[in-house]
C-alpha cells in the first residue's frame, strides 16, 4: 500500500463537473493499493496518515500531525501509484490490486481513519471515477508513504 500525501490549505474532488468532496487545511492522500495488501496494511497506513508529523509547531519545525492541528483528510484512490515504472517507457500495473479488493481496502482505510480520528474530518474521492483533484499545496510539502 502506497500513499502520496500532500499538506494542503484546501483540496477538492470533482466528478462530472460536480464537486463531490472538499477539505480545508489538512492532508490530501492519494492511495494506491497493491496485491498482497490487507487489513494489516490498512491499519498501519491509517496510523501513519494520522500520526505523520508534517505540520509546523510554534518554532517552525514539522512536529505536528493532522490530529494535532484539527485538520482534515481527503483520501483519493489512485491505482497508478501501484505502477512499476522501472523499465521501459510505459508503466506496468501488474502489482496493483484487483479493483474489488482495492475498493474494499480503500473503504476500510477511510472508515478506520474516521473511527480513529473524526469521521466528519475524513472525506473521499469516488473509487474508479475520472476525478479532477484541485489543491493548494502548502510548502510545498509532499511525502511518499509505503507500508
Amino acid at each position: 500500500m502506497k500513499a502520496l500525501i500532500q499538506r494542503v490549505d484546501y483540496a477538492s474532488v470533482t466528478v462530472d463537473e460536480q464537486e463531490i468532496s472538499k477539505i480545508g487545511v489538512g492532508l490530501l492522500v492519494l492511495l494506491g493499493v497493491e496485491k498482497g495488501d490487507g487489513e494489516a496494511q490498512v491499519r498501519r497506513m491509517a496510523e501513519r496518515l494520522l500520526g505523520y508529523r508534517v505540520f509546523e509547531d510554534e518554532q517552525g519545525k514539522m512536529n505536528l500531525n493532522v490530529r494535532d492541528i484539527g485538520g482534515e483528510l481527503l483520501i483519493v484512490s489512485q491505482f497508478t501509484l501501484a505502477a512499476n515504472t522501472q523499465k521501459g517507457m510505459r508503466p506496468s500495473f501488474s502489482s496493483a490490486a484487483e479493483p474489488a479488493i482495492a475498493e474494499a481496502l480503500y473503504v476500510q482505510l477511510v472508515e478506520y481513519c474516521g473511527i480513529e480520528y473524526q469521521a466528519d474530518k475524513v472525506s473521499t474521492g469516488q473509487f474508479a471515477a475520472d476525478m479532477k483533484v484541485a489543491l493548494l499545496n502548502n510548502g510545498p510539502v509532499t511525502f511518499n508513504l509505503a507500508v
